[in-house]
């Protein structure tokens, strides 16, 4: 059991460096998630989960949402990854894979925000926040 601690305590000497930058950049994503998770939830059409409408950004600019699209795809992978390291190191780690899920775009992802957002208690706290930033409720 001691050489197990001894172990232990010989990794965390050589990667401290490591981890110390992990545990800054987890309070910076649990900051930032603190910060901007009022802002993201006010930008959501309160119809997006009635009807499905294709982006007029989308087919105006289709180079731009192309390299939009990419740039929001990497930030989720990099909240995703972030999240999965903040399970283990201080910082909400649940809800910024959530953010991360949200962020990205994979198959089905319409289907399970729609079945995420009729739970009761998830539908009261977004439209919570919504009222917060003077935004009409999510209509589901």
């Amino acid at each position: 059991m001691e050489f197990i601690f001894e172990q232990l305590s010989q990794q965390f000497v050589y990667y401290k460096s490591y981890i110390f930058w992990l545990g800054i950049i987890s309070f910076a994503i649990f900051i930032f998630s603190l910060l901007s998770i009022k802002w993201l939830v006010a930008l959501i059409p309160s119809d997006y989960f009635i009807d499905k409408k294709s982006s007029k950004f989308k087919s105006q600019f289709p180079i731009t949402w192309l390299v939009s699209m990419i740039i929001k795809n990497l930030i989720g992978y990099v909240l995703i990854i972030g999240g999965i390291l903040m399970l283990v190191l201080p910082g909400q780690g649940l809800f910024t894979i959530f953010i991360g899920l949200m962020m990205s775009n994979y198959p089905g992802k319409y289907s399970i925000e729609r079945k995420f957002i009729a739970i009761p208690s998830v539908l009261k706290t977004i439209n919570w926040l919504r009222k917060k930033s003077n935004q009409d409720p999510l209509k589901v």
